[in-house]
């Protein structure tokens, strides 16, 4: 009897990149019978969210956790790229271990690897199985991940000080300060990283990337050309979660108050898993809700001047809102609405008292949003969130974006004319409309017979035929 292709996934580290890969591998084993299991990399013992999400994984998809990697050598400000790269490269030996036992027992037909896992394609053509990338980001980052060896060779200067924007092939132009953190300087370990896996991106078999069309049609028109050397791209988004059973639970009562508030009138926001704020700038964030009069319900974190602080670790606060403006919390009852740490996302963003959201620009939230038809304020903090936003508010112009003032802060008086803006104003009106296309356009492609479906029944087929060869 033919035995169930099998793939392995080794993803980065944080929620981020999980979340989608499981939505992946949930498809290419509900849809095509392909199982899966995750080889997962760490540092140290994993996060009480990210242990229970991967227990919850259905039947068919199954995990193993690597012993963990030592970064006791790295200085403290190493950069985030640097980290999920060598815990990739420093897990080699136990990959392959894992490896060896899954071609033994499974039949494997393929490797996929996020974004900085391209060492592990090492493995994977060591034991003849396919390496192939998820890209859990844009198109717009892809494209320019497979342009940056070429943008190297013709650039000498640091990219934030050319002159003109960078034409990345298929997108609208972008400044040189926007493009993702990690290629800001070009000395640091952290760009010799992102560079060494982009010349490795040609390695792979195929790149399926989470994203459709109608949100990114100039970069996916242009990764879908063929070229030599250039992989084949399969778009397979919007991958966003469906349902988990964190997601279910409303300790702060948050759906509850939402429940009680008129259609389309509070806005979400939310940093992501990773974000935060400086104490300045979370100050005006507070004075500034407050100020637009407007409902809210906002996600908050102790303030930090690192803007990805809590994306390895998240730092506890014994009076979880008392970084807040003192009388913050009693002025706003009724129209505002504080939660600590964590919501259940998905279920504010599709209520339909919801009415936009503040986000970071991660992309996982962007789908998220896209797929609920939720119109944005864009306040990106790190990693490619700055070209998130600048496709936003420029490309598909579905978010505003406010702008900081000459110390790097957004003021309060900008916030609040922000947030009206979106939920009163004529350029929210615009937004919502040009989302709600979006939103519609998004259930479409992955419709039995949508481009996102066929994509990913194209790209299971070429699996499938890596089976019945290794038969």
């Amino acid at each position: 009897m033919e035995k169930t292709p099998h793939i392995a996934i080794v993803p980065s580290p944080g929620m981020g990149h999980l979340i989608p890969l499981v939505e992946f591998a949930k498809r290419l084993k509900n849809n095509h019978n392909i199982s899966a299991t995750f080889i997962i990399p760490n540092d140290g013992p994993l996060s009480i969210s990210q242990t229970s999400f991967l227990d919850s994984l259905p039947n068919g998809l199954n995990y193993i956790i690597l012993p963990p990697v030592n970064f006791d050598d790295l200085p403290n400000d190493t950069q985030m790229e640097t980290r999920i790269s060598l815990m990739v490269t420093r897990s080699l030996d136990s990959i392959r271990e894992a490896f060896k036992s899954l071609v033994v027992e499974k039949n494997m037909v393929a490797l996929f690897i996020d974004l900085f896992g391209t060492d592990a394609f090492d493995v994977a053509i060591e034991y003849g199985v396919s390496p192939y990338v998820f890209f859990p980001s844009t198109a717009m980052a892809l494209s320019l991940f497979l342009y940056l060896p070429k943008l190297d060779q013709m650039v000498s200067c640091e990219y934030r000080d050319l002159p003109e924007p960078v034409q990345i092939p298929g997108c609208i132009p972008v400044r040189g300060q926007d493009l993702l953190d990690p290629v800001q300087d070009r000395k640091n370990d952290a760009y010799k990283w992102v560079l060494h896996n982009a010349k490795r991106y040609k390695m792979a078999e195929g790149i399926a990337v989470n994203s459709f069309m109608e949100l990114e049609g100039g970069a996916l028109k242009s990764l879908l050309e063929a070229e030599p050397g250039k992989p084949p791209v399969y778009p397979v988004g919007p991958l966003v979660q469906t349902g988990s059973s964190g997601d279910g639970v409303d300790e702060s009562g948050c759906l509850k108050w939402l429940d009680a508030q008129p259609c389309g009138s509070v806005l979400y926001i939310s940093f992501g898993s990773g974000g935060t704020l400086s104490s300045n700038q979370l100050n005006e964030l507070a004075m500034g809700l407050e100020l637009s009069e407007q409902r809210f319900i906002w996600v908050v974190r102790s303030p930090s001047d690192k803007p990805n602080a809590t994306y390895f670790n998240s730092h506890g606060h014994s009076d979880p809102f008392g970084f807040l403006p003192k009388g913050f919390l009693k002025r706003i009852k009724g129209t505002g609405f504080v939660v600590s740490s964590w919501a259940p996302q998905a279920r504010i963003l599709s209520h339909s008292s919801t009415g936009g959201f503040m986000t970071h620009c991660g992309w996982n939230s962007i789908l998220e949003t896209v797929v609920h038809g939720v119109p944005v304020i864009a306040w990106p903090l790190y990693a490619e969130q700055k070209m998130n936003a600048v496709s936003l508010t420029e490309d598909v112009k579905v978010a505003l974006r406010p702008t900081a003032g000459e110390n790097g802060i957004v003021g309060r008086v900008e916030i609040a004319r922000v947030v009206k803006s979106l939920l009163e104003g004529e350029e929210g009106k615009a937004i919502r409309s040009r989302i709600r296309d979006l939103k519609d356009a998004a259930a479409n492609v992955l419709s039995k017979d949508g481009c996102s479906t066929k994509y990913l029944d194209t790209l299971a087929s070429k699996l499938k035929n890596k089976n019945n060869l290794t038969l």
